[in-house]
């Protein structure tokens, strides 16, 4: 271990120097350091503070044993609102400064013969500051990753479980987070890994594809809130940010407030997904209705009854055709001897359905939903017994 040349004499003027040097090193700062002069007042004097701090250190260091290590009373008088002002890059420059006043100063301050030795010192001494700076700033970084993480899971456990709108607002203004004019609710199975390491690698890869989100986990599935129209969602790169499975995706909402529905929506149809024996992935929420129906969500119940049933009942001769279709096994020629119509009013009748349910008989799947809405849609206006 190297012995610390005595320098007694020539710390004693630096001491005695202390607030002289602090103050030549603030007018330097103004001087030669374009945003330290952008910085409001209080921020300078608290930098002038840590200037002067790290001058009193050093005297205290160079009399201290050899080998002692400076654990940061340098950055004791404000590490945390530092930490938030200046950027450790600037706090570097800081540093830097500060060290070169002291150094063009040690022809002056040094005693006869000490001032090799001086020098040494106020070099050895600028290699513990940097080392205590990156110790504040790391910690105030695990504290901010700490901070952010909690708040994000409060924000997408508020926005899943629905409430006050000002309060979901507030949430997500307090993470400085903009909720786009389009969103869109993503679930499937979360990948593995350390469940921050996972969320922020999700996130990151959204903003490199050009998509405002913000990750949750929800139990052992990944929650994806994507600032985009559902359609646009849909696509493979989607389903790459979360583990093998399917990939429910809610419907386009334009609130905070309005989340929870597309989450409940995308949570039900994952829940529920595996009864489509060809479901495409990912899937929307929406082209699930007769499976969350069938399961017991009474939104999707509702949802298949006035986006389908309804549509349809308003059309008497459409309705009558889709139901015989649909009871004559999907057969146009059954369909057409039992109800006593041309084949090709049959048809046109059935193209007429799809135009009012976006829903086309002729299709198998299409012709499931059908019968599952008609169903539903009867027993909705079913008199009560």
């Amino acid at each position: 271990m190297p012995v610390r040349k005595s320098t007694a004499a020539s710390t004693r003027r630096v001491e005695r120097a202390t607030g002289a040097l602090a103050t030549t090193a603030v007018r330097r700062m103004g001087e030669e350091l374009a945003w330290f002069r952008d910085l409001a007042p209080e921020h300078r004097s608290w930098v002038g503070l840590v200037a002067q701090s790290g001058i009193a250190a050093f005297v205290q260091w160079q009399r201290a044993a050899a080998g002692t290590q400076l654990t940061g009373p340098v950055f004791g008088v404000a590490p945390r609102a530092l930490a938030r002002v200046i950027t450790l890059q600037q706090t570097v420059e800081l540093v830097q400064l500060v060290v070169d006043v002291v150094e063009e100063a040690v022809p002056d301050l040094a005693a006869a013969g000490e001032e090799a030795a001086l020098r040494e010192g106020v070099l050895r001494f600028s290699r513990e500051v940097a080392f205590a700076a990156a110790q504040v700033y790391a910690s105030a970084a695990e504290e901010r990753g700490a901070w952010h993480a909690r708040s994000r899971a409060l924000l997408v456990e508020a926005l899943v479980r629905g409430g006050d709108p000002d309060l979901l607002e507030a949430r997500a203004a307090a993470m400085a987070w903009a909720p786009p004019a389009h969103l869109t609710v993503a679930v499937g199975a979360a990948p593995l890994g350390e469940p921050e390491q996972v969320l922020d690698e999700v996130e990151l890869r959204c903003r490199a594809a050009g998509l405002e989100s913000l990750a949750g986990l929800h139990g052992d599935r990944l929650l994806l809130l994507l600032g985009a129209d559902a359609e646009p969602a849909l696509s493979a790169p989607l389903v790459a940010l979360f583990a093998d499975g399917p990939v429910v995706v809610g419907p386009t909402v334009s609130t905070l407030a309005q989340v929870a529905g597309s989450a409940r929506a995308a949570l039900s149809g994952l829940r529920v997904v595996a009864a489509w024996r060809g479901a495409p992935c990912p899937v929307a929420a929406d082209e699930l209705l007769p499976e969350r129906a069938l399961d017991g969500d009474e939104e999707g119940r509702v949802a298949l009854v006035d986006r389908v049933y309804r549509p349809l009942a308003a059309d008497a001769a459409a309705l009558e055709t889709v139901s015989c279709y649909l009871d004559e096994g999907r057969s146009v020629e059954a369909t057409a001897r039992t109800t006593f119509l041309h084949a090709n009013t049959v048809r046109y009748r059935l193209r007429k359905a799809a135009q009012l349910t976006g829903h086309d008989p002729l299709d198998a799947r299409a012709a499931f939903v059908l019968q599952i809405a008609l169903t539903l849609g009867r027993l909705a206006n079913a008199p009560e017994a």
